[in-house]
C-alpha cells in the first residue's frame, strides 16, 4: 500500500472468516470478497464511504453502495479482526481512506433532525429508523431527532435552535416541513445566522421538490442518498420568496400557485397515500372541471424570451460544473448568459414568445414603477424556485438557485385536450414550449383575486385566497448539495429528439 489516496490496497484475512481486499483506484473503493454470494465484489465512490477505522484489533469499514446501477443505495458494514502484523498497515489504510472520503467536509456533523410521521404515505418513522438513522450512526454523527406531533411543531422548535450546536437541519418529510423550518428561521432571534444553517431534505412526502432538485431524479426519492447529503453535502445558497398578505409575511422556498394547480394541491390531501401519483390524478380531475382562475396578475418582468432563458441556463450549468465548490458558482445575469453559439434553436421552432413582435403581447406596457399586467384569461398562475415541484412535473425548467429572480408560469385558458397532452414529457419540462404557457422571470409579482372563492398554495400549504405580493430575495437561505447546482437537465426540443 502506498500513501497516495489514488492507490491504496489492503488485504485482510478474517473479516467474516473471509479474505477481503480493499482497493482505492480512480476515486472508487473496490471491495473483493471471493465466495460471498450477496456482495462478492462492490464498487462505490469514495464519496459514499461513511467510516473506516481500526480500534484495537478490530477493523470497520462502512459505506453506501448499489447492487445495480438503477438500485437505491444501501448500507454495507464490514467488520473483522486485524492480526498484529497487519495493524499498522490497516491503520494507515483507514486513515488515508477517511481523508479521501471526507476531503473538504467536516466529519461527525451535529444534525438536528425533524421527522414527520404523517407526511406523504406516512412512511417517515419507518424510513428513519430502518434506513436513515443507521447511516447517521455509521458516520458517527451527533443526532438530535424530533418526531413532529402537529402542524407547526417544527416551526416552533426551530425558532429556539441553538445555532452553535447544529451543523445542519435534516428534514425527513415532504416540502411542507421544509416550509416550516424556513419560516422558523425567519422568526429566530438571529435570523441571518439561522438562514446560514443548511437544510438537508430527505424525501418522505408526496412532492419532494427540494430533494429532487438537489439530488436529481434518480436519487431525489432515495432516502439513503438524502441521508448521505446531510453527512457530506456542501452549503449552497438559494433564493427565497417573501409572500405578503395584508400585514403578514411568510417565506417560500419552492412555489406559490393559484388556479388549477392550487385546487389540485389542496384538493388531493385525501389522496396522500398515493404519494406523487396524487398530483397526476388531481390534475386530470381539475382539467375536466376547466375552471377559470379569477385573478389579476401583475409582474415586474426581467426576462420573457424562452430561448434566451434556456441559453442562460446552459451557460450557468457549464460554469457551475467547472467550479470546485458550490460557493464558486457564478450567479449574475452576465454569468448565466451563453458564452458561445453551441446552444442552437430547435429544428421545429417553438411557439412565439411574448417578446416576439409578430405575437400580440399578453402583457400591458409597464407602468412608471415597472409593473405589467397579464391581459388574457388564466387557467392558473404557478410561480417558484427550482425546476422540479414533483417527480412528474418539472414546472420551472430554467430556474437558477441564486439569481434573485422568481420564475412565473401564466397558463392561458385552452382546450382540455391541450392540457392533457401537456402531461406528456412534463417530467422533462417540455410543456415550457406551449404557446399558451407564458413564462416570465421576475423580481416580483402580485395577484389580486376578482372572486372570494379559490385556493392559494405556498409550498404545498394552504393560505387565504386574498391579494398577495411576492418578492424574490437573493441567496437568503442555505441548503446542502452534493454538487452546488440543481440537478435537472433541460434540453431544447431538437436535442431531445437527437438523443
Amino acid at each position: 500500500m502506498t500513501a497516495s489516496p489514488a492507490n491504496l490496497k489492503l488485504t485482510i484475512v478474517g473479516i467474516e472468516n473471509r479474505t477481503t481486499t480493499f482497493t482505492v483506484e480512480d476515486g472508487m473503493l473496490v471491495v473483493a470478497r471471493p465466495g460471498e454470494k450477496k456482495w462478492p465484489r462492490i464498487r462505490t465512490t469514495l464519496g459514499h464511504v461513511l467510516w473506516a477505522e481500526v480500534k484495537g484489533d478490530s477493523l470497520e469499514v462502512s459505506f453506501l453502495a448499489r447492487r445495480k446501477s438503477t438500485s437505491p443505495l444501501a448500507v454495507v458494514r464490514l467488520t473483522g479482526t486485524v492480526q498484529e502484523a497487519e495493524a499498522d498497515l490497516a491503520s494507515a489504510f483507514t486513515e488515508s481512506l477517511m481523508d479521501a472520503a471526507y476531503a473538504g467536509v467536516k466529519r461527525q456533523r451535529k444534525l438536528k433532525v425533524f421527522v414527520n410521521p404523517k407526511s406523504g404515505p406516512g412512511n417517515g418513522i419507518v424510513y428513519y429508523k430502518k434506513r436513515i438513522e443507521p447511516i447517521f450512526q455509521a458516520a458517527r454523527c451527533a443526532v438530535d431527532p424530533t418526531f413532529t406531533d402537529y402542524p407547526g411543531h417544527a416551526q416552533e422548535l426551530i425558532k429556539e435552535l441553538d445555532l452553535e450546536q447544529c451543523d445542519a437541519v435534516v428534514v425527513v418529510s415532504g416540502d411542507g416541513l421544509v416550509h416550516e423550518v424556513i419560516n422558523g428561521f425567519a422568526q429566530h432571534r438571529d435570523p441571518e445566522g439561522a438562514f446560514r444553517v443548511p437544510i438537508a431534505p430527505v424525501a418522505c412526502g408526496s412532492g419532494n421538490g427540494l430533494p429532487l432538485n438537489l439530488l436529481g431524479p434518480q436519487d431525489g426519492y432515495d432516502v439513503c442518498a438524502g441521508a448521505l447529503n446531510a453527512i457530506k453535502g456542501k452549503p449552497m445558497h438559494i433564493d427565497l420568496c417573501s409572500v405578503t398578505q395584508k400585514d403578514k409575511t411568510v417565506y417560500s422556498f419552492m412555489s406559490q400557485t393559484v388556479g388549477l394547480f392550487a385546487d389540485l394541491d389542496i384538493g388531493t390531501e385525501w389522496l396522500r397515500f398515493l404519494g406523487s401519483t396524487r398530483f397526476v390524478v388531481g390534475f386530470v380531475i381539475e382539467v375536466l372541471k376547466m375552471k377559470r382562475c379569477p385573478v389579476k396578475l401583475s409582474i415586474k418582468v426581467a426576462d420573457s424570451d424562452k430561448k434566451q432563458m434556456v441559453q442562460k441556463l446552459h451557460g450557468y450549468h457549464a460554469k457551475a460544473r467547472a467550479c470546485t465548490s458550490p460557493a464558486e458558482v457564478p450567479i449574475s445575469a452576465e454569468d448565466t448568459a451563453a458564452d458561445d453559439d453551441s446552444t442552437t434553436a430547435p429544428s421545429s421552432a417553438p411557439p412565439l414568445s411574448p417578446t416576439d413582435p409578430k405575437a400580440s403581447s399578453p402583457l400591458s406596457p409597464p407602468d412608471s414603477e415597472g409593473w405589467s399586467t397579464f391581459v388574457r384569461p388564466l387557467s392558473y398562475v404557478y410561480a417558484g424556485k427550482g425546476p422540479y415541484v414533483s417527480r412528474d412535473l418539472m414546472q420551472f425548467p430554467v430556474s437558477i438557485p441564486d439569481d434573485g429572480l422568481v420564475d412565473i408560469v401564466a397558463q392561458e385558458i385552452t382546450t382540455r385536450k391541450a392540457m392533457i397532452d401537456a402531461m406528456d414529457e412534463s417530467e422533462q419540462g417540455m410543456q415550457y414550449w406551449l404557446d399558451t404557457q407564458h413564462y416570465f422571470r421576475a423580481s416580483a409579482y402580485r395577484v389580486e383575486p376578482y372572486s372570494p372563492k379559490g385556493c392559494f398554495s405556498v409550498d404545498g400549504e394552504e393560505y387565504p385566497f386574498e391579494p398577495f405580493q411576492v418578492e424574490c430575495h437573493r441567496g437568503m437561505a442555505t441548503v446542502l448539495s452534493p454538487c452546488g447546482y440543481y440537478q435537472a437537465e433541460f434540453r431544447l426540443p431538437d436535442e431531445s429528439k437527437a438523443s
